[in-house]
């Protein structure tokens, strides 16, 4: 039976003043290894969520366990084994990337890696000497990274950790959590990347209005709820146009090959946008993006 790093149980939590509970009645088990996904429009319950297990947030009610020991036990002893890398870079501007790492590693007990090699580690090897003022949006949030993983940690919990990136830094920054994750520590990431999630999360929740509605892998999410369907662009009054019919035998769409106007047919394969769409009844901030 594979290892738990993460147990909630029941947990709530309601803000002073707020008509309803912010997380209400979560249950959640996340497993040695694994990357996790925590998903959900804006307002769902998900960065509460993560604040709780990352200790910064202590008015709740219910259980919750990470690395064998409930939340409230560890203390400040909990950052000797968590990385936290959340959306907003947290970093001193008049520091090089070298002297940031450097005076981060000072706060930690437990042996950490150098800062040459951390920062090699996340592609900044060539801005070691450069002050973090003068970085790109791609650079501090791998600096950001860079900090999360300095100290070797059990669990990373990481919040949007590609906001904001082109694809080709988005892909860097999928590659290194995967290469943490391949190192054996669990990753808890929300986000609201779906390459992301396709590509490095073994499970997925979804949460709507406080409660998870849906964990599974994505596969199986996919299969669940997810939408296949058939593309075909066809000529109609001199210009080419696309219809969707979904599936293949769709009396529509077999009328439509029947005219000879058709030019191309292709399948779409479910998505996890569509299951957000489907479990939450909002459309996610990358599918609305695209």
């Amino acid at each position: 039976m594979q290892k738990e790093t993460i147990r909630v149980e029941a947990l709530r939590v309601r803000y002073r003043a707020a008509a309803r509970d912010a997380v209400a009645g979560v249950d959640l088990t996340v497993g040695a290894g694994e990357v996790f996904g925590l998903l959900g429009p804006n307002g769902a319950g998900k960065s509460t969520t993560q604040r709780v297990l990352t200790g910064q947030h202590r008015r709740y009610t219910g259980r919750v366990q990470v690395l064998g020991r409930p939340i409230a036990g560890w203390g400040r002893h909990l950052y000797e084994r968590i990385g936290v890398g959340f959306e907003l870079p947290a970093y001193f501007p008049k520091l090089t990337a070298r002297e940031n790492l450097a005076a981060f590693a000072a706060l930690y007990r437990r042996p950490v890696d150098r800062p040459d090699q951390v920062l090699a580690t996340v592609g900044l090897a060539d801005a070691a000497d450069q002050r973090a003022a003068t970085f790109s949006k791609g650079m501090k949030m791998r600096l950001n990274l860079a900090r999360a993983i300095l100290h070797r940690p059990d669990v990373l919990f990481l919040d949007e950790p590609t906001s904001g990136l082109d694809p080709a830094n988005a892909a860097d920054v999928r590659a290194i959590i995967r290469a943490q994750a391949d190192a054996g520590r669990t990753v808890f990431l929300t986000t609201h990347d779906m390459p992301a999630v396709e590509e490095l999360c073994t499970r997925v929740a979804f949460m709507r209005e406080g409660a998870v509605v849906a964990v599974d892998t994505p596969r199986n999410l996919r299969l669940a709820h997810g939408r296949r369907s058939v593309i075909v662009e066809f000529a109609e009054a001199g210009e080419l146009r696309q219809a969707e019919f979904p599936s293949a035998d769709d009396p529509g769409l077999l009328d439509l090959l029947a005219t000879g106007r058709v030019r191309t047919v292709h399948t779409r394969e479910a998505a996890l946008a569509d299951v957000f769409i489907a479990v939450t009844g909002t459309a996610s901030a990358a599918s609305a993006a695209s």
